[in-house]
């Protein structure tokens, strides 16, 4: 279903709740995985998600269209897990670097998480980026997202998208090539 007829359905009533279902049957994956890039656990990753959907439920009659339904949601995705992270931070007095490790140790520890010693290595430099690093680069290297669509996402210009992309690539890089 198109987001148009969604969003007019929506506008309607009487067809609100299916409009809103199809909605969620929609996006639930994609937010799911996006979120869980993130926060890594899948708890953590559910609760959020479901935060995404009462806000998109709560304040989709006010959506404008001048964006995406797709990038709004996103939006609101990643400012609950920008959000989240930041609360995690400040409530345990955790520098950035003990959140990654922290982050680092429930990938290694969930089963449904486990891949090739590569991929290992590569979520782990992942999880080492900054918040919003990590951030564009999940959204550019898994999403394969444009970078206009970034831009709406995390209101940020694409030319300083490129860069966050270029230095976490950089990062990422450095660290792979460490000597374990």
């Amino acid at each position: 279903m198109e987001d148009q007829d969604i969003l007019a359905k929506f506008a309607d009533p009487a067809s609100r709740n299916l409009a809103f279902n199809q909605l969620v049957r929609k996006y639930q994956q994609k937010v799911y995985w996006h979120v869980r890039k993130m926060v890594v656990d899948h708890d953590d990753a559910d609760d959020l998600t479901q935060d995404t959907f009462v806000k998109v439920w709560n304040h989709l009659g006010n959506f404008r269209q001048d964006a995406s339904l797709y990038t709004w949601i996103y939006r609101i995705a990643t400012n609950e897990c920008l959000n989240f992270l930041s609360s995690k931070r400040r409530k345990f007095f955790l520098p950035l670097n003990d959140v990654g490790e922290e982050l680092a140790a429930k990938m290694e520890a969930d089963p449904s998480l486990a891949g090739d010693e590569v991929e290992l290595k590569l979520q782990k430099a992942i999880l080492r980026l900054p918040d919003k690093q990590r951030l564009v680069f999940n959204l550019k290297y898994y999403e394969d997202m444009k970078y206009e669509d970034m831009a709406e996402v995390t209101g940020t210009s694409v030319g300083a998208l490129k860069a966050s992309y270029h230095h976490a690539v950089k990062k990422i890089e450095q660290y792979i090539n460490e000597p374990s």
